[in-house]
């Protein structure tokens, strides 16, 4: 039997089958590491109402990031679209929405921004800052869409935008991809909660990645927040493949391989301040720099 994976509880998963039918399956063996979005074989268990997971189907794409050891983990896979959530409570971290980014250009899959929370623009956030970076990401080609959960603003358009595929949810914790899951879906199916006083940073209230499918057809993956969140990259190099605009001004440069740096005559240096954002650039270096000690 065939079916893809839904929601991921340590070695335990819920299944939709091909049929639609969702069933609970847990894993045969330490090797298989399915996660949300696979495709996989089941069997079923004589006498039990679980089955078996014994196969993992190749995978379009995948969400990774480096785990502590510095292997590759992988977080989703066989996405379409990745939502990269931001807001002003917490503060906006634009350096992890970058290597969101970075890693939706390396997967070959569309990318969005979503600054939730816009009802308190100009309580909590700079707005004037706000919409330079906004306007920054607009000229490089994300499209960039404010929305509230609590006053609805903007959620009749991020369900048109993900009413095909399948779609993931990031971000630090608490800007409200939970929230704004609950709005899409018309109901409260995912757990949301306060921000932390004390810090103000958000709590881990999606624990699990779960993919629910919307009313349109479209398939959204809520996953846990971050604090903080790197893609796992193969070669230093591949770094300016994730940034477009630095890739686009690479071929102009003098070297093939230069890694826009120090090396002379490198036209993406030469861009920063114009076609290349400083805050963009800087984004860019502190990947280089992870990436190189990583390799």
């Amino acid at each position: 039997m065939r079916g893809q994976v839904i929601a991921t509880f340590s070695r335990r998963m819920r299944v939709r089958l091909d049929s639609g039918e969702t069933i609970e399956a847990r894993i045969r063996g330490k090797r298989l590491r399915p996660v949300c979005g696979d495709f996989v074989a089941l069997e079923p268990i004589s006498g039990e109402s679980d089955w078996l997971i014994v196969g993992l189907e190749d995978r379009r794409n995948a969400l990774t990031r480096p785990n502590r050891r510095g292997d590759t983990e992988v977080l989703a896979a066989n996405l379409d679209r990745l939502v990269v959530v931001a807001a002003g409570t917490p503060v906006a971290d634009w350096f992890i929405v970058d290597r969101y980014l970075c890693a939706a250009e390396l997967m070959s899959v569309d990318a969005m921004i979503v600054y939730n929370k816009a009802d308190l623009l100009g309580a909590d956030a700079d707005r004037t800052e706000i919409d330079a970076i906004v306007a920054d990401y607009r000229r490089i080609g994300y499209p960039v869409l404010f929305t509230s959960a609590e006053s609805l603003q903007g959620i009749d358009e991020l369900g048109r935008e993900l009413e095909s595929g399948t779609s993931i949810l990031v971000g630090q914790s608490g800007v409200g991809k939970s929230s704004l899951v609950n709005r899409l879906l018309e109901d409260t199916v995912q757990k949301t909660a306060a921000l932390s006083t004390k810090h103000r940073e958000g709590r881990h209230t999606t624990v699990n990645s779960v993919m629910l499918t919307l009313r349109s057809g479209g398939r959204v993956i809520d996953s846990p927040g971050v604090r903080d969140y790197a893609p796992a990259i193969a070669a230093p190099g591949d770094v300016a493949e994730g940034f477009p605009e630095i890739k686009r001004l690479s071929h102009h440069c003098r070297f093939k391989d230069c890694r826009h740096l120090r090396e002379p005559d490198c036209a993406v240096r030469a861009g920063v301040g114009e076609a290349v954002s400083e805050r963009r650039y800087a984004s860019y270096r502190r990947l280089l720099n992870l990436a190189r000690k990583l390799s």
